[in-house]
């Protein structure tokens, strides 16, 4: 085993290296549905995640144009700070479903990179079928509740003088749990094929 191997597997980045890549061949004696999920999925958030990483260009330009007015030209706007802050948090929840098929959201990984990939695999399956799944179904109802109301009120930001509207980015809270549960189903048969093969695919 190379030097650089040896590394990632005492590091964080294990986790993200072994699911990483949409594009890899996987195991042969994993079934062909099973197979052809995972691949699917695991392309459609990669597409999101580059579609959504554009977003940071607006975000660098509206904070950029505001320093420059405030401190060059003593002009400040109304308006850059609920850009930035509304396009900071679409990029945060519609990346979510992007980050969980690279393996970086938090977790304990120096208890769990010590357990064999069985274990690893078993406590995966059960927390997504008990807590993953049924918590964001919950968190699904509720953002577009909260996102309906905000479209039929046409609500508006009252915490900043220029008062943006509020629904485009509430919507972003259902759409990014939707995401987030479209990955946690090639999460879940990865973690099946993992706890009942002893490897991940």
């Amino acid at each position: 085993m190379s030097v650089v191997a040896e590394k990632l597997e005492i590091t964080d980045e294990l986790i993200a290296e072994r699911r990483g890549d949409p594009t890899g061949k996987l195991p042969e004696d994993m079934p062909v549905w099973m197979g052809k999920i995972i691949t699917k999925i695991d392309r459609f958030s990669l597409w999101i995640g580059r579609i959504v990483c554009w977003l940071t260009i607006p975000l660098f330009g509206a904070m950029v144009f505001e320093v420059v007015a405030r401190y060059a030209f003593i002009a400040p706007t109304m308006w850059a700070y609920d850009i930035s802050r509304m396009l900071a948090g679409a990029l945060f929840m519609l990346g979510a479903g992007y980050a969980l098929s690279k393996g970086v959201h938090i977790r304990a990984d120096f208890i769990y990179r010590t357990w064999s990939v069985k274990t690893q695999g078993k406590v995966d399956l059960f927390l997504y079928v008990f807590f993953y799944f049924p918590g964001l179904f919950v968190f699904l109802w509720m953002s577009t509740d909260f996102a309906y109301l905000s479209w039929i009120r046409g609500e508006r930001g009252m915490d900043t003088a220029w008062m943006p509207l509020m629904a485009p980015i509430k919507t972003c809270l259902p759409v990014g749990v939707l995401f987030l549960l479209i990955q946690g189903i090639s999460e879940l048969l990865k973690s099946y094929f993992a706890a009942t093969k002893g490897r991940w695919p």
